[in-house]
């Protein structure tokens, strides 16, 4: 079986993890996000598709969900004193990500194949792609403040602002990457991890091509909710959500979802609101879902693939 995964942030890392152990990772096919992707000390950071490589390589810190595990914080330690910016925080041992893919793409390699050479390096054998190779940054317009960047909002204001609303900045421009749309189209199974709709799923669909793509595969495609018992697990995506006009419910993800996948799962404390999911013209799997439990990582990822039993 081939599997393509529409991802973003640390609960898609998270499912990939599974997905891996019940999939032959060169089977495997990641369309990650890169709206969230920052300029910084002249550094391209990509936090999604590095949140994705760590997990899968078994190196992510398991308490913060991003960076490196067993980091140091001397380089950040010498930026303080000297006044520099220091609201994005990056690690001693993660900076040599950065500063790799930043030669790289000032070599004239395009960011698909530092990507690749990335996960080649960190031993794994699936294919991360980004989405697109363009300029494509997500921009929140803030209550009392105006419009900033992500990363602004996310980590420096720590997601603690109200959000009037988001714009995927360069999107209209965007090609998608190479491989992209072949990895939707020819995956036998296409799955939308549990992300943010908003802000890690939705500068995917923003790509021309991509949400087309996606449309054509409905009946293959499968949603994993985001949203458990009215609230995310990490992250702003329930009050985003709500700031933003939509239902923070998984009848909420489903009214997002419904064009785009045939199937959402969402979790057992969901139940009682499966009903209303298959009301909106998608077909509903009630299965555990948190996936810091024991087991149930591996689980949900047999149950979005169709492989229980």
């Amino acid at each position: 079986m081939s599997v393509a995964v529409l991802a973003g942030g640390v609960g898609a890392a998270r499912l990939l993890k599974g997905l891996v152990e019940v999939v032959e990772p060169a089977r495997l096919t990641v369309v990650a996000n890169v709206a969230d992707d920052i300029v910084l000390h002249g550094l391209h950071i990509s936090p999604d598709i590095d949140t994705v490589v760590y997990t899968l390589a078994g190196a992510i810190d398991p308490e913060r969900g991003w960076g490196l595990a067993g980091e140091t914080w001397q380089a950040m330690e010498g930026l303080r004193r000297y006044g520099g910016v220091d609201w994005f925080n990056l690690g001693d041992r993660d900076l040599a990500t950065h500063l790799f893919r930043t030669q790289r793409l000032s070599e004239g390699a395009s960011l698909a194949e530092v990507t690749a050479e990335i996960v080649a390096a960190w031993g794994l054998d699936l294919r991360v792609l980004p989405v697109t190779e363009d300029p494509l940054r997500t921009m929140v317009t803030v209550v009392d403040e105006g419009e900033i960047g992500f990363q602004e909002y996310f980590v420096r204001r720590r997601h603690d602002v109200a959000v009037r609303s988001v714009r995927i900045d360069g999107a209209e421009r965007a090609r998608p990457a190479p491989g992209v749309l072949e990895a939707i189209d020819g995956a036998d199974r296409l799955v939308i991890a549990p992300s943010n709709p908003i802000v890690s799923i939705g500068p995917l669909l923003a790509v021309p091509g991509v949400r087309e793509a996606v449309v054509a595969r409905r009946d293959d495609t499968v949603a994993v909710s985001p949203i458990i018992a009215g609230a995310a697990l990490k992250g702003p995506a329930d009050r985003m959500l709500a700031e933003l006009g939509h239902e923070a419910s998984v009848v909420g993800i489903a009214s997002l979802y419904a064009e785009i996948a045939g199937t959402l799962v969402i979790d057992e404390a969901d139940a009682d609101k499966a009903a209303a999911v298959e009301e909106l013209g998608m077909r509903c799997l009630v299965r555990p879902t948190v996936m810091s439990r024991p087991g149930v990582t591996v689980s949900l990822a047999r149950a979005v693939l169709g492989l229980e039993g």
